[in-house]
This record gives structure tokens, sequence and C-alpha cells, in this order.
């Protein structure tokens, strides 16, 4: 195209809380996303990346190198104020790229590192905590920064995984956070 335009790109999707504060049937704007699946390295994200949380993650968490680095990047801020509303917590996702192994699910395999999910809730950075995990907000929120757009995501938390609660109703919960995010939009 001889005219790039700036795109806001909406993620509306479940994930599970990493914090028991955080209650199924609720929803969690990500302010930050931490990719743990490396694939933003890539790419040169130097300029958009948060390296101070990376550092800190990555100590507290004594997260494997081998694995990748993880990399921070933070949402839209003009999204960000446009869904500002009682209705969402703001919080830190982590994006894993699997559902089982790298989200600490043990079936046949064992993992890598079993304490992972543990360290993942306590972690703290000046009081910025790890609230939910899913598998696809860090990556979205990079190629987004890095092509000019704006992105946010909208989680609808269907599971507690700090509690071992899941929420009886999913899809009203999903409905209600479709039906929110575009009464936001209008």
């Amino acid at each position: 195209k001889e005219k790039l335009y700036s795109l806001n790109i909406i993620r509306i999707g479940t994930s599970g809380s990493l914090q028991s504060s955080i209650p199924v049937d609720s929803f969690v704007m990500s302010k930050y996303a931490i990719g743990l699946d490396n694939m933003l390295r890539s790419y040169c994200i130097d300029k958009i990346s948060n390296t101070e949380i990376e550092s800190a993650f990555i100590k507290q968490t004594n997260w494997d190198l081998q694995k990748g680095k993880p990399y921070v990047i933070s949402s839209s801020k003009a999204l960000e104020e446009q869904f500002n509303s009682i209705e969402f917590q703001k919080g830190f996702t982590a994006t894993s790229g699997g559902f089982y192994g790298p989200q600490g699910r043990v079936l046949r395999l064992k993992i890598q590192d079993p304490n992972l999910n543990r360290k993942m809730d306590e972690f703290n950075f000046n009081g910025i905590e790890i609230t939910n995990l899913e598998m696809e907000t860090a990556a979205i929120y990079g190629l987004a920064a890095l092509l000019g757009h704006h992105a946010i995501s909208l989680n609808a938390i269907v599971a507690n995984r700090a509690d071992g609660t899941f929420s009886k109703n999913p899809n009203e919960t999903i409905d209600k956070l479709i039906r929110y995010t575009l009464y936001k939009l209008i």
C-alpha cells in the first residue's frame, strides 16, 4: 500500500488468573504482557520492550535462558484509556507458546520448571504482579507496536489457577465481555 494506516487491534479472549484476588467471571485488561515464547526476539524490539521488568522477571523466577529471553511489551495507551473502567482490572499478562507444558500442565512428560507458575504468582516489580496466563497477548502487542498499530487485550477470566476454581458459565462471561467491548467502541 502506498499509504499505511494505524489500526486498533483488540484481542477479546479467555484467560486463567494466577492471583486468587482475580475471581472467575471477571475481566482483566492487559496493561503489560510478558512473552515467554521468544517469538518477538526475531525482530528488533529494543525500542518497544521494557528491559527493567524483563530483567526482574528473569532474576526473580530464575528463568532458564535456554528457553529464550522473555520480553515485556506495553498495551496501547490510547486504547487503555478508551477501555479504562471499573469493569476491568488492569493486569500484567503472561503469554506462553502452548497450552500444556508451557503453562505448567503435566500430562505424561516432565516439564523443565514445575515451579514456574508459583514463581510467576509471586513475581513483583514495583507493585506490578503477573495477573493472568494465556497464549497471544505479548506477540500481538509487540507486532502492533513494531508496525505502528494500537493493541489492547481484554481477558474473560474463566479459571482461577491459584484457587482451582472455574467459571460455571464461561459462555455467558465471554458474551458479556464481547458486548461490553462493542459498547465501548461505539
